[in-house]
């Protein structure tokens, strides 16, 4: 009887305590709530801008982070900045050429945990078949149902991928740097 009865109690307690965390591995961008803009600085003045399309492809476990992939493609015909003379100027050859270069990419290369759901990304921009390394600080915002929030922030100079030639060249009018943000909603299966 003793013996049923320490059954009984260790089957109660190991049905009372909480389950261990399981890992959850992110490998679904949504990509129709998500976002990628752009902060470019034109005669000093802040100007916000996006693309409305892009697609993307995650694999982020946030215990593993070493293991992860990403990559994400860029219509460079859905840049949008407000104006239609500003956005024909943006995909013309001085620009981005989006007859000859439709899509920009970015590939992870390397992922490193900075603590409390921080990361720093690292990897190769292409915009007009210019590659890049970049490095930029990325915040996870975990939810419920084995979703969470991507955001990152990077800036770039847009003279190294060729961005404003010819009259575009000076950095009098539009400036050099031009800041990108990322907002990426992940799911898992």
């Amino acid at each position: 009887m003793r013996i049923s009865k320490t059954l009984c109690a260790l089957f109660v307690a190991g049905t009372l305590l909480p389950f261990p965390a399981r890992a959850i591995q992110y490998d679904r961008v949504d990509t129709a709530r998500s976002s990628i803009k752009f902060v470019p600085v034109l005669m000093g003045t802040k100007t916000e801008g996006s693309f409305k399309k892009f697609t993307a492809q995650i694999r982020f476990d946030p215990e593993k982070p070493a293991q992860a992939q990403a990559k994400a493609e860029i219509d460079l015909q859905s840049f949008d900045i407000g104006f239609d003379e500003a956005i024909d100027e943006a995909l013309g050859p001085n620009w981005f050429n989006a007859k000859q270069f439709p899509k920009a990419t970015f590939t992870a290369t390397q992922v490193k945990a900075l603590g409390n759901d921080r990361f720093e990304l690292s990897g190769d921009l292409t915009i007009r078949n210019q590659t890049k390394p970049v490095r930029f600080p990325v915040t996870l915002t975990r939810s419920a149902n084995g979703q969470a929030q991507l955001d990152g922030s990077l800036v770039i100079k847009r003279l190294d991928f060729g961005l404003g030639q010819g009259p575009w060249a000076a950095t009098n009018t539009v400036a050099n740097e031009v800041s990108v943000q990322l907002k990426l909603f992940l799911t898992s299966p």
